[in-house]
């Protein structure tokens, strides 16, 4: 039973931190994986939490402390945008949607085009999401939109955008003190970090880096988030990159495999040993010359 249990062990780590990213990962695991993670996403972001009374103190604490900083652009930003009506109509959607199904097509071209990197890349997508469940459940926080008194504008409300978080039935079903982090953020973020790496054409790179830009210009302009959401974002990102990091070389360590010279080079004689060496270091076992391949 243990020796079961430790294998099992073994083969999940292998499957994250494993020496053979070069394969592709069975397509019905992976999409078991999204189906099941989207569903808990769901069910814990749409769960309607009693927690409106200590949600609005928060976000009122949290625009009085961004006002002390002088990084309260929140108003500004909403209003200017509220008066191009085409723009905010788009980013009423461009929230609502758009998000979701960029971050889905960057992991299918990762699994197609890229499956040396997808597995390290779908791992640290499914710990934001995780790590973005437990701040909603336990720092409930409203949004600047229902924030009465301040002047902000419900963008969806106002120009009855269809399938408003606002609209009484939304707000039946969806968790409306969701605001932090700003898991739009940190999905950017992500999509940004690997389009860079491994997209090969320049101007692809650069809309991969543009896109948190806009996609922060859309969470303030329709007030659905405050800038500390969009810091708490990225760093919800950035320490999810971190922890994968440090998992995959503690997990080398344990196994031994960054110790141990490549296979090929233990038999060779002393006149091939380099060669052979170099041969193996070029092979598609190993992740690293693969995780620099790029498109183009």
């Amino acid at each position: 039973m243990t020796g079961t249990l430790a294998a099992r062990t073994t083969d999940v780590g292998r499957r994250l931190f494993g020496h053979n990213r070069q394969a592709r990962p069975k397509l019905w695991t992976e999409l078991a994986l999204v189906v099941v993670g989207y569903s808990l996403y769901t069910i814990t972001r749409d769960a309607v939490p009693g927690q409106k009374a200590v949600a609005m103190r928060r976000a009122a604490s949290v625009l009085r402390t961004e006002h002390s900083l002088h990084i309260d652009i929140e108003l500004t930003v909403n209003h200017a945008l509220d008066k191009i009506t085409p723009l905010i109509v788009g980013l009423n959607y461009y929230y609502a949607t758009l998000h979701f199904f960029i971050t889905i097509g960057v992991l299918i071209w990762l699994y197609v085009r890229h499956p040396q990197a997808y597995r390290s890349a779908r791992t640290v997508l499914f710990l934001v999401i995780l790590s973005s469940l437990i701040g909603f459940y336990f720092f409930a926080m409203a949004p600047p939109r229902l924030l009465t008194g301040h002047g902000f504008i419900d963008t969806n409300v106002e120009h009855h955008t269809w399938g408003s978080f606002a609209s009484p039935t939304m707000q039946s079903v969806s968790n409306q003190y969701a605001a932090m982090p700003s898991d739009h953020i940190a999905w950017a973020g992500w999509c940004a970090v690997m389009i860079y790496k491994y997209a090969g054409h320049r101007w692809i790179r650069v809309a991969g880096l543009i896109y948190p830009l806009f996609t922060f210009t859309a969470i303030i302009g329709t007030a659905n988030h405050f800038v500390a959401d969009a810091v708490g974002g990225a760093l919800t990102l950035a320490a999810e990159f971190a922890i994968h990091h440090l998992a995959a070389r503690l997990w080398q360590r344990r196994t031994g495999q960054a110790a141990l010279p490549p296979p090929r080079a233990q038999h060779d004689g002393d006149r091939h040993r380099h060669q052979g060496t170099l041969g193996e270091q070029r092979g598609a076992g190993d992740p690293e010359p693969a995780v620099e391949q790029r498109d183009g």
